[in-house]
């Protein structure tokens, strides 16, 4: 078994524990306020940060506490992200739904949620929570749920993150004519990271669509390699819960520090 099969796992087996009335939770997503445009967020600048509320990871383990992940992320939102991406899955990365909804009661840029999203619950979920954007990861889904997933999400009003690793899964991808693509360099299934990808895909991805670089980004010069690969925007969670400092170490990757 895979690592991203393990977690995909983990992912159902929390969602079977979790899952209540469906009633219940269109209550919820009528009471939220309308989801905040990502596209226009994610096109402010020539390079855009996603920053990430990411306590651990299956490669890397233990990152930091983050005891209070809304004052985190109103950091970011000062540093001048344009969006903050919140993990929710619990088993691997210690995140929680609780986590989003801090979150999104504190900023007011786009908050993503990232998780394994293999369940149409988990998008009412997202959206119930305050989610504007959805990560799809292309390696966990058939090309029939990456569709209706799309679809679903864009039906709640919120914009989709659609993460490829390989071009098979870029082709995939461009199926559905998505706005948002994400480059992740870290192969979900073994957990290894290749620079190389960006310079592979990115440069393959439409100039209309936003492209976003992902995993293995710490330095100045690691955003400059995504840049110049054509990437728009990118996602890092790592190097900013880990400096003690998130917001000199946003704004040194982009070159403001």
């Amino acid at each position: 078994m895979s690592v991203l099969d393990s977690i995909i796992e983990g992912v159902r087996e929390d969602l079977a524990a979790r899952r209540g009335s469906m009633g219940a939770l269109h209550e919820r997503i009528d009471a939220q306020a309308p989801a905040l445009d990502a596209h226009s967020f994610l096109s402010r600048n020539e390079m855009n940060v996603i920053a990430e509320v990411k306590r651990s990871s299956p490669s890397k383990g233990n990152l930091a506490p983050i005891t209070d992940p809304a004052a985190l992320a109103e950091k970011y939102q000062e540093a001048g992200a344009a969006a903050v991406s919140v993990l929710t899955e619990q088993r691997r990365f210690g995140g929680s739904l609780a986590d989003l909804d801090a979150v999104r009661s504190r900023i007011e840029i786009p908050v993503l949620r990232k998780d394994f999203m293999v369940d149409e619950y988990q998008f009412l979920e997202a959206r119930a929570h305050g989610a504007d954007i959805v990560l799809l990861i292309v390696a966990a889904l058939s090309k029939s749920q990456l569709k209706d997933f799309y679809d679903l999400a864009t039906e709640l009003g919120m914009a989709s993150l659609i993460e490829v690793h390989t071009q098979s899964e870029l082709e995939s991808a461009m199926d559905i004519s998505p706005r948002i693509v994400g480059v992740n360099s870290r192969n979900l299934k073994t957990l290894e990271v290749s620079a190389s990808v960006f310079e592979e895909l990115i440069p393959a991805i439409p100039s209309t669509v936003i492209r976003v670089a992902e995993s293995g980004i710490s330095t100045r010069a690691d955003v400059a390699q995504a840049q110049k690969a054509g990437a728009t925007a990118i996602l890092v969670g790592e190097s900013l819960v880990k400096s003690g400092d998130p917001i000199s170490a946003m704004r040194e990757l982009l070159g403001h520090g």
